[in-house]
């Protein structure tokens, strides 16, 4: 028992010792807790308020304007409009696939949506097809009403925002359908493309945002670079279930650059009018400097259908039409040239010598080659015919006997020297290079020899030669100029006009390239010239001109022994192409001119009125004056011009033309 005091106090500082090991203990857990919330607190507290800040705060690319298209003066070709649209964000609209439907069917209340919308929303909602803090647009193009409504439901609306954006407009309709183009959202053969031009590290960004539009055909694809410009961004504060609560700041993207075409809207719209159903193209070019006034195609299509999103109904009534109205017949469709290649045969035969412009050849109605006939279009013949007679009366043997002489060589290198078998370089689509071809081509093509009928058929722009209106128009405009006018389209990027090259000259005699504009002149003016009923009879604008006739089939044997069967006797796609081309003032050639009517039939009887009508446009500024015209046909002509549908001066509605 005396020990218990020694227990005791044993026991009491094993105690204090324990306690005071435990109080450490905990000091020290404080002191590292402590100082764990002072590194947090106060030392990183800048790095996680700004996680803070990005778990509420969404940063968004905004869409630049895309630059304006206008004509030569100015007059709005495209443009952009307001455009009210709905976009929706998977991250924000639920975590499963029934969450994010669930609201989407919600909207389908309050605006019209069809179970396809529904469809293709949540395929394009879809995490493996786009990031799921990407805005999907679920509709746009909204009244202000549905817009209003969607404002006002966003509560019930998870990861729906109403926004208000631009959209492409073609204020003008068909007229420039073939030529602006038209855009559209970006596709994945879209990508593919971008990525093999400029690498896939260098796709803009832009290109990701789904459904954003970008040029399809025409200028609009083609200086897609430059009318696109660059994205902006914007900061959003967002709510805890991801609601756009309010917008902090933003800074806007570049606007793409402003564009101004060559073309002259007003002359268009005449063309595209003058041309009316008919399947046809026509160029008006300035001789000059090359700058294309009018190309048409017709008949044309409404741009703006494809912005909007076209019905299969609309597109298969395009794409059924046998006039072909999607094509840009300006530079894909390829046709005989027929008689127009004349002056061509007529150049190289000329610069090669082996004739001069009083060389005669007699002709009967036709020669024979091989046990084959080649019909001259006169049956009775021409007889005795020069130069200045051979063209200005389209005499076929004439050019069958003259083509031989020069042979098909030379007559390719002056249809390449004037614009033939050249793609020339215009931002449209799908240009054809046509066909000028030699002994050399056909060898390679086809294996097989240059025979003497090959020869004869393409003398007359017949054969395997073929020609686009945009080169029939170039070489026009280089008989005309006697230089190598090159054809363009963009006047100015910016309001920075694109210079134009010097143009060379085409190195030819000027005696004998004069030889040929003096039969382009009688074609037009002279008393027995193909072209006279289309003549201007107004001295100081009188034209020069060359029409054709291309066949589209082959002659059976008894119409080359009889005659063949008149056009109008014919099915609509077996009938001759009609062609012209021209210039005027004859004396100072300021616009020359070239038009192909798709199974029209002859060239004097219905693509030289038109190319009249075409040239002067372009020289009067105006509606052609009745004084123009040969006296005996003003009161046809006042009739048809009063037909016409022109636009207003503001390009706003068409109305009646007063002559």
């Amino acid at each position: 028992m005396r020990r218990a005091p020694r227990d005791t106090e044993a026991t009491s500082r094993s105690v204090t010792r324990r306690a005071l090991f435990m109080g450490g203990c905990m000091a020290a857990m404080v002191a590292a807790l402590g100082a764990r919330m002072r590194f947090l607190g106060v030392e990183q507290a800048d790095q996680f308020r700004l996680l803070a800040e990005e778990n509420r705060i969404n940063i968004r690319l905004i869409p630049p304007a895309r630059g304006l298209i206008q004509d030569r003066n100015g007059k709005l070709i495209a443009g952009n409009e307001q455009n009210y649209r709905v976009v929706i964000t998977r991250e924000n609209a639920g975590k499963t696939d029934a969450e994010v439907e669930d609201v989407l069917n919600r909207l389908s209340h309050i605006i019209p949506m069809t179970a396809e919308d529904l469809a293709d929303t949540m395929k394009e909602l879809n995490p493996r097809v786009n990031s799921a803090f990407v805005p999907i647009t679920v509709a746009e193009r909204l009244s202000w009403d549905d817009f209003s409504k969607i404002a006002i439901n966003a509560p019930a609306l998870p990861g729906v925002s109403p926004e208000v954006g631009l959209s492409r407009v073609y204020p003008r309709d068909g007229d420039f359908a073939h030529i602006v183009g038209y855009v559209g959202p970006v596709s994945e053969k879209d990508l593919t493309e971008l990525k093999e031009k400029d690498g896939a590290d260098n796709v803009d960004p832009l290109l990701l945002i789904p459904r954003f539009q970008i040029g399809k055909i025409g200028v609009e694809k083609w200086m897609e670079d430059t009318l696109r410009g660059s994205a902006g961004t914007k900061r959003i504060e967002v709510n805890a279930v991801g609601r756009v609560m309010r917008e902090l700041d933003r800074e806007e993207g570049l606007k793409g650059k402003d564009l101004r075409l060559t073309i002259d809207a007003d002359v268009q719209n005449f063309v595209q009018a003058r041309l009316g159903e008919e399947s046809a193209a026509c160029v008006v070019m300035d001789v000059n400097n090359g700058d294309i006034i009018a190309a048409v195609s017709s008949p044309s299509f409404d741009p703006n259908l494809f912005v909007r999103g076209i019905s299969s109904a609309d597109y298969a009534a395009l794409t059924e039409h046998d006039h072909r109205p999607l094509a840009n017949k300006v530079v894909q469709g390829a046709y005989p040239p027929g008689s127009t290649f004349k002056m061509v045969t007529a150049l190289a035969a000329l610069e090669a010598g082996v004739i001069d412009e009083n060389t005669v050849v007699h002709c009967p109605g036709y020669i024979e080659m091989g046990g084959i006939r080649f019909n001259c279009w006169k049956r009775g013949g021409h007889g005795s015919v020069n130069l200045k007679r051979g063209l200005s009366e389209s005499c076929d043997v004439f050019f069958y006997d003259v083509g031989q002489r020069v042979g098909i060589d030379k007559m390719a290198e002056m249809g390449n020297k004037l614009g033939l078998g050249i793609r020339h370089d215009l931002p449209m689509s799908a240009i054809s290079e046509g066909k000028m071809p030699n002994k050399a081509w056909k060898q390679e093509r086809y294996g097989q020899a240059w025979v003497i009928g090959d020869t004869i058929n393409a003398s007359i722009g017949q054969g395997y030669v073929l020609a686009t209106p945009l080169q029939l128009a170039v070489m026009a405009s280089r008989i005309a100029a006697g230089k190598q006018v090159a054809p363009r389209i963009i006047n100015s990027v910016n309001d920075i006009e694109v210079p134009i090259t010097e143009v060379e000259g085409l190195d030819l005699d000027g005696s004998k390239l004069r030889a040929v504009q003096m039969g382009m002149f009688e074609v037009m003016n002279g008393p027995h010239g193909t072209g006279r009923g289309s003549r201007i009879a107004d001295d100081t604008m009188q034209m020069c001109g060359k029409s054709g006739t291309a066949q589209v089939r082959n002659f059976s044997v008894a119409e080359k022994q009889g005659g063949a069967t008149k056009n109008e006797a014919l099915p609509w796609k077996l009938r001759d192409h009609a062609l012209f081309v021209g210039f005027a003032p004859a004396n100072a050639p300021r616009y020359a001119v070239s038009v192909v009517v798709e199974h029209g039939g002859g060239g004097s009887a219905v693509a030289g009125p038109i190319a009249r009508d075409a040239l002067l446009r372009a020289l009067t500024g105006g509606i052609p004056p009745l004084t123009a015209y040969p006296a005996d046909q003003r009161g046809t002509i006042e009739s048809r011009m009063n037909e016409l549908r022109l636009r207003l001066p503001d390009g706003s509605q068409p109305e009646a033309s007063k002559v």
